[in-house]
């Protein structure tokens, strides 16, 4: 399961089948340097991004693999 306080990096790295969502929201922060260390929560933040709705599509996304 995904929590807020976990970082991009790890959701993507750990759960691929993630980045649909990722994308779905406009977020290509994939590669990005910062989603190494950055949480989803804060990632969310920044981009003005309601991250309960991004946390329960994700773990969706879980659940359907």
């Amino acid at each position: 399961m995904i929590s807020k306080d976990m970082p991009i990096g790890e959701i993507v790295q750990e759960h691929p089948e993630t980045i649909p969502v990722f994308m779905s929201y406009g977020l290509g922060c994939i590669g990005c340097a910062v989603a190494q260390f950055e949480t989803l929560e804060e990632g969310a933040m920044a981009h003005g991004l309601d991250v309960e709705a991004l946390l329960k599509d994700l773990n969706k996304a879980l659940e359907e693999k």
